[in-house]
C-alpha cells in the first residue's frame, strides 16, 4: 500500500481548494461514495487498496448487465421512432396518389396536364423558399420553439460521446441538419412536388392517368401495410426491452455509462466530475439515475444520496438546467426519488470540500462504530481502524 499524497493547495473564499495554477482539485462523485460510506475507504482508494470481494465482482457483472439492458431499450426506442416515421411518408405517398388520380378525373376537362405541372412547380419552389427561410432564420426563438438540443432529444436521444456539447447547444435557429420536423416537412413536400410536376409535364395519353396513379396508390398501400408491420413489431421489442429494464412508459435515455464510451461529466468550477449509470428524459428534464446492487435498505444510504446530488449538480452544469431530482434504483423494483433543495446542496458541497481538504491536509479517521459497516467494507483488510 502506497503513502498517501497530499496535494499543494489552497482554500478560496467560496470553500473550494485550488492548485497553484488556479484549478479546482478534482472530486469523482465516487470520490464522494467512498467517503460518506467512511473517510477511511476513500483514503484507502487513493492509497491504491482496490475493493474486493464476491460483492465487488458481483456489482460489475450487475451493472454491465443493467446497462446492455438500457442500450438495449433506447435501441427498439429509436427503431420504433424510426420505422413510424417511415410508414408515415409511405402513407402520405398513398394519400397523395389517391388525391391526385380523384384530382385527375375532376381537372382532365378543365386543364391540360402541362398547365397543372407548371403549378404544381411554383407551389414547389414556394415551398422551397419555406425550407431556406426556416433554416437560416431564428424563428424557433422568436416562437419559443424547443432549442437544438431538445429537439435533437426528441429525435433520436443523446448519445454518450455527445451529451457534454449537445444538451447545451446554442440556439436553435434552423434544422434542417440537426432534423427540424418542419423544415424536413418543407424539403420532402417541395421533392413531391417536383416529381408530381416532372410526371405530369410528360403526360401525353390522358385516357388512363386516372387509372394508373390509382393503381399506384394501391401497390403503395400494400408497402405501406408492410412498413406498418414492422413498426408493431419494432414496438413489442421495446415494450419488452423497457420491462427488462424496469422503465416507465415513455422514459428517453439521454446517456448510459458503460465506462468506456461515456464522457465524464465536469464541473471545473468545483472541480466536481463524474459518470452517472443513466440520464434519463422525464417531462422534458434531464434526471439522472444511479443504480445499486447488493442487498436493498429501507431506506437509501446517505452516501449513496451524495453521490446522485454530485450527478444531479453536475446535469445541471452541463445542460443548463438545474434537474428538480434524481433517481436511486436498489434492485428492479425498488425506486427512491431524490428532491434537490438548498439543505441537499449544502450537503453536497460540505461533502466536497472535506474531500478537498483532506487531499491536502490527510487525516483522514473512521465516522462511525458499526462493526457490520466495517464488515461489509471491500477494503477491510488494509483499514488499520477496522472494527472486525
Amino acid at each position: 500500500m502506497s503513502e498517501l499524497e497530499l496535494v499543494d493547495a489552497t482554500r478560496g473564499e467560496d470553500g473550494i481548494w485550488r492548485d497553484k495554477g488556479g484549478e479546482s482539485l478534482h472530486v469523482s462523485a465516487s470520490d464522494l461514495e467512498r467517503h460518506a460510506y467512511c473517510p477511511l475507504s476513500w483514503e484507502l482508494a487513493r492509497r491504491g487498496v482496490s475493493g474486493r470481494g464476491e460483492a465487488v465482482s458481483k456489482g460489475v457483472e450487475q451493472h454491465a448487465q443493467i446497462h446492455e439492458q438500457m442500450a438495449s431499450y433506447e435501441h427498439a426506442r429509436v427503431s420504433v421512432v424510426k420505422e413510424l416515421t417511415v410508414w408515415g411518408w409511405w402513407f402520405g405517398i398513398v394519400v397523395a396518389l389517391t388525391i391526385d388520380a380523384v384530382a385527375w378525373y375532376l381537372l382532365a376537362d378543365q386543364m391540360s396536364p402541362q398547365i397543372l405541372a407548371r403549378y404544381l412547380a411554383l407551389l414547389a419552389v414556394v415551398w422551397v423558399g419555406a425550407m431556406m427561410a426556416s433554416t437560416i432564420l431564428p424563428w424557433r426563438k422568436w416562437l419559443n420553439w424547443p432549442t437544438a438540443a431538445e429537439a435533437a432529444v426528441e429525435k433520436d436521444g443523446i448519445d454518450a460521446k455527445d451529451i457534454a456539447g449537445m444538451i447545451q447547444g446554442p440556439g436553435f435557429i434552423g434544422g434542417w441538419v440537426a432534423g427540424g420536423k418542419v423544415e424536413a416537412a418543407f424539403g420532402l413536400g417541395a421533392i413531391l412536388l417536383i416529381l408530381h410536376a416532372a410526371a405530369l409535364w410528360t403526360v401525353e395519353e390522358t385516357t388512363h392517368a386516372g387509372f394508373i396513379l390509382l393503381s399506384a396508390a394501391m401497390l403503395w398501400t400494400l408497402l405501406a401495410s408492410w412498413r406498418l408491420q414492422r413498426a408493431l413489431i419494432a414496438g413489442n421489442d421495446m415494450e419488452e426491452a423497457r420491462h427488462q429494464a424496469g422503465l416507465d412508459k415513455d422514459t428517453k435515455i439521454a446517456y448510459s455509462d458503460d465506462s468506456k464510451a461515456a464522457d465524464l461529466l465536469i464541473d471545473k468550477n468545483t472541480g466536481l466530475r463524474g459518470r452517472p449509470d443513466q440520464i434519463v428524459i422525464v417531462d422534458g428534464e434531464f434526471i439522472p439515475m444511479e443504480q445499486k446492487t447488493g442487498r436493498i435498505p429501507k431506506h437509501p444510504h446517505l452516501s449513496h444520496k451524495v453521490q446522485l446530488l454530485a450527478y444531479i449538480h453536475l446535469v445541471k452544469v452541463v445542460t443548463g438546467h438545474k434537474p428538480s431530482f434524481g433517481v436511486l434504483r436498489y434492485g428492479e423494483n425498488d425506486i427512491h426519488k431524490v428532491e434537490w433543495d438548498e439543505d441537499h446542496d449544502k450537503l453536497l458541497m460540505d461533502q466536497l470540500e472535506e474531500v478537498q481538504r483532506l487531499m491536502v491536509e490527510g487525516g483522514a479517521k473512521r465516522n462511525h462504530e458499526r462493526e457490520g459497516k466495517c464488515k461489509n467494507c471491500s477494503r477491510r483488510r488494509a483499514c488499520p481502524e477496522a472494527l472486525v
